[in-house]
């Protein structure tokens, strides 16, 4: 109940790529945080973020696309209190969150293509918001961005109180105390999306049970200062990049 890949498996995987991966870690805002990269190289670099629960595992068969290895040098992170970036401590504030990733921006030699899945497309927004000189491109896939489609739900609670709190697994823990404050977070979100003017690739089903479709409709309303490329799937669900990578692929392509 961890969603995250052991060392072993990790090392075994590394070796099975080529170029062969590497794992990076560094401080930033108090926390240990982990990436896993490809190797330096001349390409546009590439920033897969997970979502709720999750690690950077969640793209790792991305790294194995060949096309988007020979286009782009490909890197994913563990977010705040997931994978090996201080698992099991939470960071209810998106903007701390991005500020955690930021550094991996900064260390890249040109700006970056991000791609975010569900919660993960908050964050990646408000890197663009905050960091715009290291943000090439966004690619959203089914994110959680709209406030007002965010419903808290009752069996939320019990996780989150004190006496009972104990019974959930941690990463779980992780992955609640994050979604309870989203909708307040999204809303302080709201007056800075007139400030992304990089491109933006929406991905996003219409049978999406967990992420609420209309979020569509709210990125045509505040998307103001940029073009925004759609890509609708009726038939598809909440999972798009783990059951059609394909389509991902195709977006991120758009981009080069």
């Amino acid at each position: 109940m961890q969603f995250r890949m052991s060392h072993k498996k990790m090392n075994r995987f590394f070796a099975s790529c080529s170029p062969p991966l590497q794992s990076v870690n560094y401080i930033a805002e108090g926390r240990k945080m982990h990436c896993v990269t490809m190797p330096e190289n001349n390409k546009t670099p590439l920033l897969f973020v997970h979502g709720s629960p999750g690690a950077w595992d969640a793209f790792k068969n991305y790294f194995k696309r060949d096309i988007l290895v020979q286009k782009y040098k490909l890197m994913s992170i563990d977010r705040p209190g997931f994978g090996y970036s201080d698992f099991g401590k939470h960071e209810p504030s998106i903007e701390k969150q991005a500020a955690c990733i930021a550094p991996i921006l900064k260390q890249q030699k040109q700006p970056v293509v991000l791609v975010g899945h569900s919660l993960g497309g908050p964050v990646i927004a408000r890197l663009a918001m905050d960091y715009p000189e290291y943000v090439k491109a966004l690619v959203f896939i089914a994110p959680s961005i709209d406030p007002s489609l965010e419903k808290t739900k009752w069996i939320q609670y019990p996780a989150h109180w004190k006496a009972t709190r104990w019974l959930v697994p941690r990463v779980l823990r992780v992955c609640n105390e994050e979604i309870l404050p989203l909708k307040g977070e999204l809303e302080k979100m709201r007056p800075l999306w007139k400030n992304i003017t990089v491109p933006v690739v929406f991905i996003q089903g219409g049978k999406d049970n967990l992420v609420p479709k209309e979020n569509l409709d709210f990125a045509r309303k505040v998307l103001t200062g940029t073009q925004m490329k759609e890509f609708f799937y009726p038939e598809y669900n909440h999972f798009i990049p783990f059951t059609h990578p394909d389509v991902v692929e195709k977006a991120i392509l758009q981009l080069y």
